[in-house]
């Protein structure tokens, strides 16, 4: 396997709401994970963000994802990839209950590798908008 197709392969498990139990094959067991989002201030580990994924797919079960651009730095040993986050509020969880209201998020992931494995992945996403649009704000 090459960091691009364990990157393209631990993106889609992420995106599509597998968790940890699927993601922890691509990533160190202390892989970190930052954000500067609210709604994600208390997560500081990869396996807290893909099981934190796990409930926002359970709320919204048509989630899918759009990659936009997929990007490879072999130097740096890292990925940069920019997608858009499609999904409707039809089911229990979440903050209140179905609302009904689909939203389309823009955000971009950098995953740092190290020996083989994801180490640290950041996110860049604009939270408020993403959770007004679903009706969560």
């Amino acid at each position: 396997m090459t960091m691009e197709s364990d990157a393209l392969a631990f993106f889609d498990a992420c995106e599509t709401g597998r968790g940890w139990e699927v993601c922890k094959k691509y990533c160190a067991q202390d892989a970190t994970f930052s954000a500067q989002a609210d709604a994600l201030e208390d997560i500081q580990t990869l396996e807290g963000y893909t099981d934190w994924m796990c409930g926002i797919t359970a709320a919204m079960p048509d989630a899918r994802y759009e990659m936009l651009a997929f990007g490879v730095d072999q130097e740096r040993s890292a990925i940069a990839a920019a997608a858009v986050f499609h999904a409707t509020h039809t089911e229990e969880g979440g903050p209140v209950p179905p609302t009904g209201k689909s939203v389309s998020s823009d955000y971009c992931y950098f995953i740092k590798f190290e020996a083989g494995k994801v180490v640290h992945m950041t996110k860049i996403w604009n939270d408020v908008q993403a959770l007004r649009a679903a009706g969560w704000a």
